[in-house]
């Protein structure tokens, strides 16, 4: 498929060139027009009004995004106050050398370093915008901390290969809320432009560019819903229950998303929107545009969309229709969490060839792109009835999330798993090489007694012998139905990396176009541990805030 096929595109239409502003009758006029108002968008307009920026921000839906949907975590450190209370160190270079092993290149080192060392300072930003944090730390390795706690190891900070070069330090700094913190966090971002004088435009999709002969962005193209009208009241009361189901009863929420599609068609009036200063484009990434996916990231296809709908690729899509280039399209994010409970981590995962593949102790983006990158999605944990038992209690209300972690682990162990008395039974059930089952099995069996995992470095903490059975094997495969793998894209527009603004295939900028969170390419577009993508919108959207204010 070509960029321009009808079904990437359809939503999109070519820019528009036209010789001067003074060309078009506009509707509306601003300075700065903010396409996509979550965490990079609000941030975005927050910082460029702050700058004395005439500042429009527009959604396609009620604001939010998938920032609004997320566990609302913040990738912090370099010694914030709330690593300081729970009793930690932790530097700008020590959280540098830790970043650097995760990010692989995929921005400069003076940009990662600068992600680092403002780490402290954006924190401090958000809190004077209503986002609050709290020092208490998860006493257990998690995925999520439960409403006791709002900091704790977010990442691979406690494996070897990245202790080897930085000291550990909780950097998951999950903002206070009740609940998934997301919601917290864009409560407070998006009060905080409407106290500030942020023009809002929801419920408004933009659908084109326009450009001058030398490819400068003069304004865009947009399709709103009548503010308060019967229509706007009815779209908003479908997306707020998309919102609750959508991870649970994908059925349903297709159906009220396609009536979300045909009120779009049939009650929107066009406006044409001037700005004087730039366009930001922070409209998330794309993995509900499926073809898109399919394309450019097929090993990450069989995972579950996560996100917001607006992830389509339509923030993208406008970036290359004046000619935009992208980026590590190829990479997403699949999340394979099987901790909590912690006795899963005790068990080991292998390959179709029943071999071993990583360190189970691992964050669960890095044993999901183990799966994805090396081993065509598909995984089976191993473990024993011993460490059954122990999940068991481990997954006791009160110490999980019901619905995020006991109810999917509990299902699993119902619908998506097989036991057997032995090893060799065991593999023929699941369709396993039983011989090389068994001799992975032994010599994980080894690594235990002698308490040194030689092959992954799990620590010791979590090695515990297969040694008696019943034994059983839970499919925990990329795009397994029942034990579902949510996967999100990271792949987006080049940007230059102290502007924000949007790069051309020959490396110039476009000028007056920037782009921002997972519409770009950033800080967390190679791999992604909790909070990553989060701390990347508030670094990409403040940089793009500052630039476009200042032009």
């Amino acid at each position: 498929m070509k960029p321009s096929d009808p079904h990437w595109h359809s939503e999109i239409e070519p820019a528009v060139t036209i010789a001067s502003a003074d060309a078009l009758r506009w509707d509306i006029e601003t300075d700065v027009a903010v396409v996509g108002a979550g965490c990079a968008g609000a941030t975005a307009a927050l910082e460029a009004k702050s700058r004395g920026a005439k500042v429009l921000l527009l959604d396609r839906f009620l604001g939010g995004g998938a920032s609004g949907m997320s566990g609302g975590i913040m990738y912090y450190g370099g010694g914030t106050k709330y690593q300081q209370q729970a009793g930690y160190k932790d530097t700008p270079d020590n959280m540098f050398n830790y970043l650097k092993l995760e990010t692989r290149g995929i921005v400069s080192d003076v940009t990662l370093k600068k992600f680092c060392d403002e780490s402290v300072q954006n924190l401090e930003w958000l809190e004077t915008h209503g986002v609050g944090f709290e020092a208490s730390m998860s006493p257990v390795k998690t995925f999520y901390p439960t409403n006791k706690y709002f900091l704790y190891y977010s990442g691979n900070e406690l494996v070897k290969e990245y202790k080897d070069v930085a000291e550990s330090a909780p950097r998951g700094h999950r903002v206070k809320w009740n609940g998934f913190s997301g919601e917290g966090l864009m409560h407070a971002l998006l009060g905080s432009c409407r106290d500030y004088g942020v023009d809002q435009m929801m419920m408004t999709r933009v659908t084109q560019l326009i450009q001058d002969n030398d490819g400068r962005v003069l304004g865009l193209k947009v399709l709103q819903i009548a503010p308060e009208s019967a229509a706007q009241k009815q779209f908003a009361r479908y997306y707020r229950w998309f919102s609750k189901i959508r991870m649970y009863v994908q059925p349903l929420a297709n159906k009220l998303r396609a009536k979300m599609d045909e009120i779009e068609q049939e009650h929107t009036v066009t406006r044409l929107v001037r700005v004087r200063k730039g366009v930001i484009l922070s409209a998330g990434g794309f993995v509900f545009n499926r073809a898109m996916v399919k394309h450019h990231a097929p090993k990450y296809y069989p995972g579950a969309p996560l996100g917001s709908p607006g992830c389509n690729g339509n923030g993208i899509r406008l970036g290359e229709s004046v000619g935009g280039v992208t980026g590590n399209m190829a990479r997403g994010s699949s999340w394979r969490f099987i901790n909590p409970p912690k006795s899963w981590v005790e068990g080991i995962i292998v390959n179709r060839a029943g071999q071993r593949i990583v360190n189970e102790g691992s964050y669960g983006a890095r044993i999901g792109e183990a799966m994805a990158e090396q081993h065509d999605g598909k995984a089976t944990l191993i473990f024993s009835h011993a460490m059954l038992k122990d999940v068991l209690l481990q997954l006791m209300p009160g110490k999980v999330w019901l619905l995020l972690q006991t109810a999917p682990a509990l299902l699993s162990l119902l619908l998506n798993t097989k036991k057997a008395a032995t090893i060799e039974q065991l593999a023929q059930r699941v369709g396993l090489p039983a011989d090389a089952l068994r001799e992975t099995v032994a010599r994980y069996n080894g690594f235990v007694a002698n308490q040194c995992d030689e092959d992954f470095h799990k620590s010791a903490e979590y090695l515990r012998a297969l040694d008696n059975g019943p034994f059983y094997a839970m499919d925990v495969s990329v795009g397994n139905k029942i034990f579902i793998c949510p996967t999100i894209t990271l792949g987006g527009l080049l940007v230059d990396e102290q502007t924000g603004l949007v790069r051309r295939e020959d490396g110039s900028t476009i000028p007056n176009l920037y782009a921002a969170g997972r519409t770009a390419v950033g800080v967390a577009s190679h791999s992604y541990v909790s909070g990553l993508s989060l701390a990347d919108c508030v670094f990409s959207g403040r940089r793009a805030g500052a630039h476009v204010a200042g032009q």
